[in-house]
């Protein structure tokens, strides 16, 4: 039976790692999420699994690495044999729900052909029940629009990009152009005012995803956040002289920014542009978090609600000359998780920072362990729990964070052809340690940085003699990292004259 404790899981979508002011960011400022981070723990060393959106939160929802799931791209369907959060979570009696979207494919044996989730990669996670949900196609908000006599474009999917009228930055305006819809009303206002309405109005304890689309583009924020941060004033971009010295360092790079999609503007003003949208975005995030913080206090509901706050994936912002999330860097993987455990037994460990390194697939084993359902063998990541209510780590804790990225494209074969690779090629695979990060290609050379000494990853050592030890080091961590996380969801599991015998194993 479920208990007495809520579950608020929030995530915001594209979130730099960095992008806090509680991590001594120079420019964006998040009181809301500083004062969370003050009153819980905040994770320094937090990284995504993979990108892009859908194969990302495959892994977050179901405590998986791709190299499990198998869910590779926006698109490609998660089995229906895995379980996730939500669906265990029910076993015990919760109503999990979602405000937003989880971008889940659905396996398409498991639904009717004329299905209509069929249709789009942006299907809800098996096991929830969508209460408003949005993504590409915001059809409650824009209703909602509707009904306070707002214009809503023809076309609803540019409703989140809708810009006032009037020059641009880069042509002489002297701010960003705003959303023509007030900050009141815009999307993030909207999906946290219906968050705050359903849990107002339940009876018994909740466990709820509210998934933000922002700070993802299009980078257009509602006034004010359109000109709280001043673009001549944000950091600059991590990237070599041109676009061309970038993409001598690699074949894979030199394809992803030969891609339109993927290549930052030319124009450093509107680029600048786009990273001072970027931080208001976040600014405005932190806003309506802090008024669902807030109601939370009002309401009484503050000392019985676990929140986890984090991302799906970073994105790029004009480093590398680049946009979006992609290939190795930390600027796409490298995201926020902040855990607020309201228990007593966390009193110890408030205000807490650690170091060690976590990943999105701990995100499942930790809610699950708070409200006392037991998590799955399928589940590569661990609880955090013990992070929460002690200040020491747990004994085997991992030394590095890993991701894979699976750029194959089963609609386009252009990266294929351009890389001599075939579709199941199109993979790569990071270890990432304190100082140094190690990528391995199916098919293609690999790379090697020290980030002590290079910390932007402009020189690849792998070619180098007196780093082949270390190299030869990673490559055999890497291996074992995946050999110790093939898929075992029943390999615990012996059939005997007495019938199955089960025995649990630890992962680390």
């Amino acid at each position: 039976m479920a208990g007495s404790m809520n579950v608020l899981f929030i995530t915001a979508d594209q979130w730099r790692g960095e992008c806090l002011s509680a991590r001594g960011h120079p420019t964006v400022r998040t009181p809301n999420l500083d004062a969370l981070a003050a009153d819980g723990v905040l994770f320094r060393n937090h990284f995504a699994n993979t990108v892009p959106c859908g194969p990302s939160r495959a892994s977050l929802h179901t405590g998986m690495y791709l190299q499990n799931h198998r869910s590779a791209t926006n698109g490609t369907p998660l089995d229906a044999r895995h379980t996730n959060w939500a669906k265990e979570a029910a076993r015990i009696g919760y109503d999990p729900v979602l405000f937003g979207y989880t971008d889940t494919s659905q396996d398409p044996r498991e639904e009717d052909p004329e299905s209509p989730w069929l249709m789009t990669y942006e299907g809800p996670l098996p096991g929830i029940r969508p209460i408003c949900m949005m993504g590409t196609w915001p059809t409650p908000w824009t209703d909602d629009l509707k009904q306070r006599g707002f214009e809503v474009p023809e076309d609803i999917r540019y409703a989140y990009g809708h810009r006032a009228p009037g020059p641009e930055y880069e042509d002489g305006a002297a701010v960003p152009r705003p959303l023509v819809y007030p900050n009141e009303v815009d999307d993030t206002a909207f999906l946290t005012n219906r968050l705050m309405e359903f849990i107002d109005e339940s009876e018994k304890p909740f466990i709820a995803h509210l998934s933000l689309l922002r700070p993802h583009p299009p980078f257009v924020a509602p006034e004010p956040y359109n000109a709280m941060y001043d673009p001549k004033e944000v950091p600059g971009f991590a990237r070599k002289e041109t676009p061309e010295e970038e993409a001598a360092q690699h074949p894979w790079l030199e394809h992803q920014l030969g891609r339109k999609l993927f290549r930052a503007p030319a124009d450093e003003k509107k680029l600048r542009r786009l990273k001072a949208v970027y931080y208001g975005l976040m600014s405005e995030v932190d806003a309506a978090l802090g008024r669902v913080f807030a109601f939370l206090k009002e309401t009484g509901r503050w000392d019985n609600t676990l929140i986890v706050f984090t991302s799906d994936h970073g994105e790029q912002m004009g480093d590398r000359w680049l946009l979006g999330k992609c290939g190795w860097f930390d600027a796409s993987y490298y995201i926020p998780l902040i855990v607020r455990d309201p228990r007593p037994a966390a009193d110890a460990a408030r205000g807490r920072v650690v170091d060690q390194f976590t990943e999105n697939v701990d995100i499942m084993p930790t809610m699950l362990d708070f409200i006392g359902a037991e998590t799955p063998v399928q589940c590569d990541g661990k609880s955090l729990m013990p992070f929460l209510t002690t200040t020491r780590a747990p004994e085997n804790w991992r030394k590095e964070a890993h991701w894979e990225y699976d750029f194959r494209d089963p609609a386009d074969d252009s990266a294929e052809k351009r890389l001599g690779l075939t579709l199941h090629q199109c993979t790569m695979n990071v270890l990432r340690g304190p100082r140094y990060k190690y990528v391995h290609f199916t098919h293609l050379p690999p790379l090697f940085f020290d980030l002590e000494k290079d910390p932007h990853e402009f020189e690849n050592l792998a070619a180098k003699p007196e780093y082949l030890p270390l190299i030869l080091e990673h490559a055999q961590k890497l291996l074992s990292w995946r050999m110790n996380h093939d898929e075992q969801t029943l390999t615990h599991i012996a059939l005997t004259d007495d019938g199955p015998v089960a025995r649990k194993a630890a992962r680390y």
